[in-house]
Protein backbone atom coordinates (compact mmCIF):
# COMPACT_ATOMS: atom_id res chain seq x y z
CA UNK A 1 0.00 0.00 0.00
CA UNK A 2 1.69 3.04 -1.12
CA UNK A 3 0.56 6.32 0.82
CA UNK A 4 1.64 10.07 -0.03
CA UNK A 5 1.58 13.04 2.07
CA UNK A 6 0.87 16.27 0.04
CA UNK A 7 0.06 19.74 0.64
CA UNK A 8 -3.39 20.58 0.28
CA UNK A 9 -5.26 22.08 -2.85
CA UNK A 10 -9.05 22.55 -3.25
CA UNK A 11 -9.05 19.15 -4.69
CA UNK A 12 -9.05 17.78 -0.94
CA UNK A 13 -11.92 19.85 0.11
CA UNK A 14 -14.41 17.22 -0.71
CA UNK A 15 -12.64 14.80 2.41
CA UNK A 16 -13.25 18.10 4.92
CA UNK A 17 -16.42 16.72 6.51
CA UNK A 18 -14.65 13.50 6.58
CA UNK A 19 -11.87 14.74 8.13
CA UNK A 20 -14.06 16.58 11.03
CA UNK A 21 -15.81 13.45 11.81
CA UNK A 22 -12.74 11.51 12.29
CA UNK A 23 -11.07 14.13 14.45
CA UNK A 24 -14.52 14.45 16.83
CA UNK A 25 -14.97 10.53 16.83
CA UNK A 26 -11.52 9.71 17.89
CA UNK A 27 -11.43 12.74 20.64
CA UNK A 28 -15.06 10.82 22.38
CA UNK A 29 -12.93 6.91 22.09
CA UNK A 30 -10.03 8.78 24.01
CA UNK A 31 -12.31 10.86 26.61
CA UNK A 32 -10.73 13.58 25.89
CA UNK A 33 -12.02 16.97 25.05
CA UNK A 34 -11.10 18.46 22.09
CA UNK A 35 -11.55 22.31 19.83
CA UNK A 36 -14.06 21.55 17.19
CA UNK A 37 -13.77 22.70 13.30
CA UNK A 38 -16.06 23.18 10.69
CA UNK A 39 -15.88 21.69 6.97
CA UNK A 40 -15.79 24.99 5.84
CA UNK A 41 -12.49 26.46 7.96
CA UNK A 42 -10.92 23.05 7.29
CA UNK A 43 -11.32 23.86 3.62
CA UNK A 44 -9.89 27.36 3.99
CA UNK A 45 -6.53 26.24 5.17
CA UNK A 46 -6.57 23.49 2.49
CA UNK A 47 -6.97 26.50 -0.33
CA UNK A 48 -4.32 28.28 1.32
CA UNK A 49 -1.78 25.48 1.39
CA UNK A 50 -1.68 25.63 5.08
CA UNK A 51 -2.43 21.92 5.27
CA UNK A 52 -1.25 18.28 4.68
CA UNK A 53 -3.33 15.43 3.74
CA UNK A 54 -2.07 11.65 3.42
CA UNK A 55 -3.64 9.43 0.60
CA UNK A 56 -4.23 5.84 0.03
CA UNK A 57 -5.28 5.10 -2.85
CA UNK A 58 -7.12 8.44 -3.26
CA UNK A 59 -8.49 7.57 0.24
CA UNK A 60 -8.20 10.17 3.16
CA UNK A 61 -5.48 8.78 5.67
CA UNK A 62 -4.94 10.98 7.62
CA UNK A 63 -4.16 14.97 8.17
CA UNK A 64 -2.96 18.21 9.76
CA UNK A 65 -3.02 21.75 9.31
CA UNK A 66 -1.06 25.21 10.36
CA UNK A 67 -1.92 28.58 11.82
CA UNK A 68 0.27 31.23 12.74
CA UNK A 69 -0.24 33.68 15.37
CA UNK A 70 1.00 37.14 16.24
CA UNK A 71 1.88 38.21 12.76
CA UNK A 72 3.66 34.91 12.11
CA UNK A 73 5.75 34.92 15.72
CA UNK A 74 4.00 31.64 17.08
CA UNK A 75 3.03 28.39 14.85
CA UNK A 76 0.80 25.69 15.94
CA UNK A 77 -0.18 21.98 13.69
CA UNK A 78 -3.71 21.20 14.59
CA UNK A 79 -5.73 18.61 13.81
CA UNK A 80 -3.70 15.81 13.60
CA UNK A 81 -5.61 12.92 12.81
CA UNK A 82 -5.25 9.35 11.29
CA UNK A 83 -8.07 6.98 10.30
CA UNK A 84 -8.61 4.27 11.86
CA UNK A 85 -8.13 1.99 8.79
CA UNK A 86 -3.95 3.13 8.02
CA UNK A 87 -3.34 3.57 12.35
CA UNK A 88 -0.20 1.34 13.79
CA UNK A 89 1.35 2.22 11.00
CA UNK A 90 3.89 5.32 12.35
CA UNK A 91 1.59 7.78 9.68
CA UNK A 92 0.97 9.87 12.07
CA UNK A 93 4.81 10.33 13.07
CA UNK A 94 5.15 10.66 9.28
CA UNK A 95 2.45 13.31 9.13
CA UNK A 96 3.44 15.54 11.73
CA UNK A 97 7.16 15.31 10.57
CA UNK A 98 6.27 16.76 7.25
CA UNK A 99 4.28 19.41 8.83
CA UNK A 100 6.78 20.43 11.08
CA UNK A 101 9.52 20.67 7.95
CA UNK A 102 6.80 22.81 5.76
CA UNK A 103 6.55 25.07 9.25
CA UNK A 104 9.91 25.85 9.14
CA UNK A 105 10.07 26.64 5.57
CA UNK A 106 7.39 28.74 5.45
CA UNK A 107 7.81 30.95 9.10
CA UNK A 108 11.62 30.19 9.76
CA UNK A 109 11.82 32.63 12.55
CA UNK A 110 8.17 31.35 14.24
CA UNK A 111 8.34 29.12 17.72
CA UNK A 112 6.29 26.14 16.99
CA UNK A 113 3.87 24.88 19.58
CA UNK A 114 0.74 23.07 20.33
CA UNK A 115 -1.10 21.76 23.13
CA UNK A 116 -2.55 18.29 24.02
CA UNK A 117 -3.46 15.27 26.06
CA UNK A 118 -2.47 12.48 24.10
CA UNK A 119 0.76 10.94 24.80
CA UNK A 120 1.15 10.11 21.21
CA UNK A 121 1.31 13.67 20.19
CA UNK A 122 3.95 14.69 23.05
CA UNK A 123 6.03 11.72 22.47
CA UNK A 124 6.14 12.72 18.38
CA UNK A 125 6.88 16.63 19.20
CA UNK A 126 9.41 15.10 21.74
CA UNK A 127 11.38 13.36 18.94
CA UNK A 128 11.12 16.18 16.85
CA UNK A 129 12.47 18.57 19.60
CA UNK A 130 9.66 20.22 21.36
CA UNK A 131 10.24 20.97 24.80
CA UNK A 132 7.27 21.16 27.83
CA UNK A 133 6.66 24.38 28.81
CA UNK A 134 4.16 26.42 30.96
CA UNK A 135 1.18 27.93 29.02
CA UNK A 136 2.77 31.60 29.54
CA UNK A 137 5.59 30.83 27.12
CA UNK A 138 2.75 29.97 24.66
CA UNK A 139 1.02 32.66 21.93
CA UNK A 140 -0.89 35.37 23.98
CA UNK A 141 -3.38 35.71 20.92
CA UNK A 142 -6.60 35.48 22.29
CA UNK A 143 -8.16 34.19 18.92
CA UNK A 144 -6.02 31.07 19.89
CA UNK A 145 -7.53 30.88 22.77
CA UNK A 146 -11.17 31.26 21.62
CA UNK A 147 -10.42 28.27 19.40
CA UNK A 148 -10.60 25.91 22.77
CA UNK A 149 -14.39 27.22 23.07
CA UNK A 150 -16.09 23.51 22.20
CA UNK A 151 -13.84 22.14 24.26
CA UNK A 152 -15.32 20.10 26.97
CA UNK A 153 -12.10 21.35 29.45
CA UNK A 154 -12.68 25.04 28.49
CA UNK A 155 -14.22 25.84 31.86
CA UNK A 156 -11.11 24.65 33.38
CA UNK A 157 -8.70 26.92 31.02
CA UNK A 158 -10.70 30.02 31.61
CA UNK A 159 -11.09 29.46 35.36
CA UNK A 160 -6.73 29.28 35.12
CA UNK A 161 -6.93 32.44 33.20
CA UNK A 162 -5.59 30.61 29.87
CA UNK A 163 -2.75 29.67 31.80
CA UNK A 164 -3.04 25.80 33.07
CA UNK A 165 -5.46 23.66 31.59
CA UNK A 166 -5.68 19.34 31.54
CA UNK A 167 -3.49 19.63 28.02
CA UNK A 168 0.39 20.18 28.22
CA UNK A 169 1.98 22.87 26.26
CA UNK A 170 5.50 22.06 24.06
CA UNK A 171 7.41 24.60 22.33
CA UNK A 172 10.24 24.09 19.72
CA UNK A 173 11.90 27.23 19.44
CA UNK A 174 14.18 27.08 16.47
CA UNK A 175 16.70 29.89 17.97
CA UNK A 176 17.47 27.31 20.27
CA UNK A 177 20.42 25.17 18.94
CA UNK A 178 19.20 21.54 18.80
CA UNK A 179 20.87 18.40 19.16
CA UNK A 180 20.43 14.95 18.51
CA UNK A 181 18.85 12.60 19.95
CA UNK A 182 16.47 15.99 21.15
CA UNK A 183 17.62 17.83 23.78
CA UNK A 184 14.08 17.13 25.71
CA UNK A 185 13.66 13.39 25.44
CA UNK A 186 10.05 11.76 25.89
CA UNK A 187 9.82 10.43 29.16
CA UNK A 188 5.91 8.71 28.76
CA UNK A 189 5.71 7.66 32.34
CA UNK A 190 6.42 10.69 33.78
CA UNK A 191 3.98 12.96 31.47
CA UNK A 192 1.53 10.35 31.98
CA UNK A 193 2.04 11.28 35.96
CA UNK A 194 1.57 14.78 35.18
CA UNK A 195 -1.83 14.40 33.19
CA UNK A 196 -3.09 12.11 36.49
CA UNK A 197 -1.89 14.71 39.24
CA UNK A 198 -3.64 17.85 36.69
CA UNK A 199 -6.37 15.87 36.71
CA UNK A 200 -6.85 15.03 40.30
CA UNK A 201 -5.74 18.19 41.20
CA UNK A 202 -8.81 20.55 38.81
CA UNK A 203 -11.55 17.96 40.04
CA UNK A 204 -10.41 18.29 44.28
CA UNK A 205 -11.25 22.05 43.59
CA UNK A 206 -14.06 21.36 42.02
CA UNK A 207 -15.99 19.13 44.58
CA UNK A 208 -14.69 21.63 46.74
CA UNK A 209 -16.59 24.50 45.15
CA UNK A 210 -19.74 22.31 44.63
CA UNK A 211 -19.19 21.40 48.81
CA UNK A 212 -19.49 24.88 49.11
CA UNK A 213 -21.89 26.22 47.18
CA UNK A 214 -24.20 23.58 48.29
CA UNK A 215 -23.55 25.32 52.26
Amino acid sequence: MKISIVVTQEEHFKFAQEICDTIESSALLRGTGIAKRTPEYIQKKMSNGDAMIALADGKFAGFCYIESWQHGKFVAHSGLIVHPDYRSLGLAKKIKSKVFDYSLKRFPDAKIFGITTGLAVMKINSELGYKPVPFSELTTDPSFWAGCKTCTNYQILQSKENKMCLCTGMLYDPKEKQKTPPRHPFNEAVLSRLKKIKQALFLNKLLSFIFLFKI
